[in-house]
């Protein structure tokens, strides 16, 4: 493959976006439900590769469109990699340019929200496994990995699913990546449809505080685009462009994250080697990702110890992520293997339905019994990233709280600095399919079963410690 193939698959890669962009503005029902462009233009794009036109032609006698569509199969080679290195600059920039504060101030501003956090993460874990153990397995034979699938597809979404695809490949397991995407579309779909109708039933039966009519999203926001007299700023400049691009900056400190990530993971893979490699073999499957957002905390900190924290602008990473995960969702969908889905369609069908039911249960049943205030505008949050990514969970938290006058924002993000680091592709999420394939799925539902108990019981305990105390301090503001 030459330098020339990358180049151009790059550049069509670019202008599909345009495509996807072009049908989010013109078709009405792809904005009621809020897809993003990126979706759209990978499904285009599937549906024009081999999978689709490319076996619709082989069947017709077209004999060019045969190999890979209307595309080559050396630009589907060039996306096919892409997911597995862009999936590690999406994880580190998670907390560069962000305040990183101490753990308790986290538990102390956000503990419900963490507990509601580690139920959806856990809770998709106890219920796959269970479903695989009891079901799958016996009955269509399915590796016990697939009991992950849930929590890779729903919470991870498209980057991490497509994140994992290495290690599912090398332990045998490579249509799981595939199931894990298609999953992710689901789970990212049925979270923006399902959250909307929860914020409407809330508003109609009086759970919400904040809105009191039905949703009704402006024209420009079905969209996805800005009115022009709207100003909103997509970074902040931190270094003078006659000494280096701001930009360039920021990626070259993601650079440096994703570097440190790499170390950190090769010198663990080397003690694993040294030291217990020949009784159980873990870390050699776990992939870089969820290290080189360890990186880029280790970064944060050391910049901020030293005082220069501030020459990272939070936005201006995000902006870096958007466009990371914009192009890894579109390479992973185009080059999905329909084949794979195919051939397990039962356990895409079972898994995907009970992902859902459980999301949709747990926020309606037990996240008010957890969230001692606003827990509509606060759980929604948490319900659209368990069930796609969290740029998910804040769109329907924006519909819910389009001022911010609840503490949801607030909470959600201290929330996500102890959440992130281990579920949604964190370490868990990672080491999840290695652990399946050493120890069988035993150990993991139990631990994950544990964790989900331990997250409710507890979040529901500390609910009724912190209404108590504000039902005190009222008393004592009375009295006073």
């Amino acid at each position: 493959m030459s330098p020339d193939h990358v180049g151009f698959a790059l550049i069509l890669l670019a202008a599909l976006f345009l495509v996807g962009k072009w049908l989010r503005v013109r078709v009405r029902w792809i904005q009621k439900i809020f897809l993003p462009s990126s979706i759209i233009a990978g499904f285009l794009t599937l549906l024009a590769g081999p999978q689709v036109l490319g076996r619709l032609g082989e069947a017709a006698g077209v004999g060019w469109l045969a190999d890979g569509g209307v595309f080559t199969p050396e630009i589907l080679e060039v996306w096919s990699a892409l997911p597995s290195l862009l999936i590690s600059v999406v994880f580190a920039t998670l907390f560069l340019g962000a305040s990183i504060p101490g753990p308790r101030r986290v538990a102390r501003l956000a503990g419900p929200q963490l507990s509601v956090g580690l139920a959806f993460g856990s809770g998709q874990y106890v219920i796959g496994l269970l479903l695989v153990i009891a079901v799958l397995g016996p009955l269509f034979g399915i590796s016990p990995m697939a009991g992950a699938l849930i929590e890779i597809g729903f919470e991870g979404g498209h980057g991490t699913a497509a994140g994992m695809r290495p290690v599912m490949e090398e332990l045998g397991f490579a249509e799981g990546a595939d199931l894990a995407l298609g999953m992710a579309t689901v789970g990212l779909v049925g979270g923006i449809v399902i959250g909307i109708a929860v914020i409407n039933w809330g508003v109609r039966t009086g759970r919400t505080k904040v809105i009191r009519t039905n949703v009704e999203q402006s024209i420009e926001e079905q969209k996805g685009l800005y009115r022009r007299d709207e100003n909103i700023p997509a970074a902040m400049m931190t270094s003078r462009p006659a000494s280096i691009e701001p930009l360039t900056l920021h990626v070259a400190v993601v650079g440096i994250a994703i570097l440190i990530g790499y170390l950190i993971l090769t010198a663990l893979q080397w003690i694993e080697q040294a030291l217990w490699a020949d009784t159980v073999e873990l870390l050699a499957f776990v992939p870089l990702f969820p290290l080189a957002m360890l990186g880029g905390v280790v970064v944060q900190l050391v910049m901020d110890r030293r005082g220069i924290g501030h020459l990272l602008d939070h936005q201006m990473m995000l902006r870096i992520q958007g466009i990371a995960l914009d192009f890894l969702i579109l390479a992973a969908i185009a080059t999905l293997s329909l084949t794979a889905i195919a051939a397990n369609w039962e356990t895409f069908l079972i898994l995907s339905v009970a992902g859902i039911v459980f999301c949709t249960g747990f926020l309606i049943l037990f996240v008010p019994k957890i969230i001692p205030d606003y827990w509509l505008e606060r759980g929604i949050a948490d319900f659209g990233q368990s069930m796609g990514v969290t740029a998910t969970g804040l769109i329907l938290m924006r519909i819910a709280d389009p001022h911010d006058e609840s503490p949801a924002m607030e909470a959600f993000g201290y929330k996500q600095l102890f959440f992130e680091p281990f579920f949604g592709g964190g370490l868990i999420t990672a080491a999840s399919v290695p652990l399946i394939y050493q120890f069988g799925p035993w150990p993991l539902f139990i631990a994950m079963s544990v964790l989900f108990v331990v997250a409710l019981v507890g979040g529901m305990s500390y609910r009724r410690r912190l209404v108590a105390s504000g039902a005190a301090e009222a008393v004592h503001a009375r009295q006073a």
